[in-house]
């Protein structure tokens, strides 16, 4: 009996770990922070850079050293004998040192330019690591909202391959009641074989497309959740101002900090390669005991406290100050011309998702209202066919048109889901609640 439980107990665990359950937008996301290689990489990256700070404040605080030795030392020495010849005589002693030796630098400037170039440094590694999740949140969106177009591009060539069927059918009937024409029928097959194709290209688009979101989840996809389009409030921009994201996204895009942060600690190298003009000042005080350091006093101990300052003037050293300091000052104006450049390039960005979001509640509009057109015009075109006006090319057209407008307002709708996204993203709020919000558009 506890056998048969085992076993029952086994199988139901096995289905339940096998079933497919639906993923949403907000678990991609989660299980992208975890998986994603990219973001992994990245916040290792992130946490190598926060240690520049703690290494710079290290050069700041006193050095210590201790040195220990013990040698064994063996003399062999040759002179002359009061008899003309030569002496040897050969002498062997134990000789041994300690010291501890304290260094504390009082000046330099090197080293505080650093430390402040240190914070600028963890800043830029904070502001990538923001920017890299950030552009996590729109790359699962993105790849999410990809997979859900290419199922409903799908299913709509899987029905428009069932309207050809239908047509192909009715034509060959009438063709062989003497009220159809030969044309007809070669005319529907056509499309009918193109629609094959569509649909083979269509579901290949669906393996592939789950495939991207599964690489960043790491873990397999059967089921998505759909767009729940009755929950979808089209609204601009809110505020419906370009002047106001533009400044926002330039003054908190962590693409934008990041860059910042490089220009300053370019100007903070620069300041580095002039400071080996500067001298330097150290606090040392050392301590050191040696034991039968010659042969003169092999038994003789002697111990050494020392306390001073060491001040270092740099005079000459062959040019190197000069040619660091113009390597720094180029590197710190490609810096500035760097930050010049993403200033501008998220300016662009700003504008082109702020009217992808203004000019899509448009587009999805005037194509709801497209498709509405077609299906009246196919209704239209099936009576007039009926009463001898129209043709059954007209018809074709008719439904064709109408599963264009279809797939260009799938298309439109995630268009301007993914331009509200990364418009929020360009100014730093696309964290999770953002994810959150475009959740709540699926079907649960």
């Amino acid at each position: 009996m506890t056998r048969l439980r085992s076993t029952v107990f086994a199988a139901g665990f096995f289905v339940w770990a096998t079933t497919a359950w639906p993923l949403d937008l907000l678990q991609c996301y989660q299980e992208a922070l975890v998986q994603d290689a990219n973001f992994r990489a990245a916040s290792a990256l992130a946490e190598s850079g926060r240690e520049a700070l703690p290494q710079a404040r290290a050069q700041l605080l006193p050095a210590v050293s201790a040195t220990l030795s013990s040698t064994s030392n063996k003399l062999s020495s040759t002179s002359p004998s009061f008899l003309g010849g030569s002496a040897v005589s050969d002498t062997s002693y134990p000789s041994h040192s300690e010291s501890i030796a304290i260094r504390q630098p009082i000046y330099r400037k090197y080293l505080l330019d650093n430390f402040k170039q240190a914070q600028s440094i963890v800043e830029d590694a904070e502001a990538t690591l923001e920017y890299e999740r950030q552009n996590l949140a729109v790359r699962v969106a993105t790849a999410y909202f990809d997979a859900l177009l290419a199922e409903e591009q799908h299913s709509l060539v899987k029905m428009q391959l069932a309207g050809y069927s239908t047509q192909l059918d009715a034509a060959r009937k009438l063709f062989k009641g003497g009220a159809g024409t030969r044309t007809d029928i070669d005319d529907v097959q056509s499309r009918l074989d193109m629609a094959v194709a569509d649909e083979l290209t269509a579901r290949q688009n669906v393996v592939f497309t789950r495939r991207q979101l599964q690489v960043l989840v790491n873990k397999p996809i059967e089921h998505l959740e759909q767009l729940n389009v009755g929950r979808l409030n089209l609204t601009p921009p809110e505020p419906n101002s370009l002047e106001y994201w533009t400044e926002q996204a330039e003054r908190s895009s962590p693409e934008m900090r990041a860059f910042q942060a490089r220009s300053i600690t370019a100007s903070y190298e620069v300041d580095k390669s002039r400071a080996g003009y500067m001298p330097t000042l150290d606090a040392i005080a050392q301590w050191s005991r040696s034991a039968s350091e010659n042969t003169l006093s092999t038994q003789t101990t002697t111990d050494l406290q020392s306390l001073g300052v060491q001040l270092s003037i740099p005079i000459y050293s062959g040019g190197s100050v000069d040619s660091s300091v113009r390597q720094s000052l180029a590197a710190k104006e490609r810096a500035r011309q760097l930050l010049e450049a993403t200033r501008r390039d998220i300016g662009l960005r700003v504008q082109k998702e702020f009217r992808g979001m203004s000019e899509g509640v448009l587009r999805i509009k005037a194509l709801e209202q497209a498709v509405r057109s077609t299906e009246q015009s196919i209704r239209s075109s099936e009576k007039s066919f009926q009463a001898g006006s129209r043709t059954r090319i007209d018809i074709l057209n008719a439904e064709n048109n109408r599963m264009v407008s279809l797939r260009d307002l799938a298309q439109s709708r995630f268009a301007y889901l993914l331009s509200r996204l990364r418009l929020l993203a360009l100014a730093n709020e696309a964290g999770a609640a953002a994810i959150e919000d475009l959740n709540k558009l699926l079907v649960h």
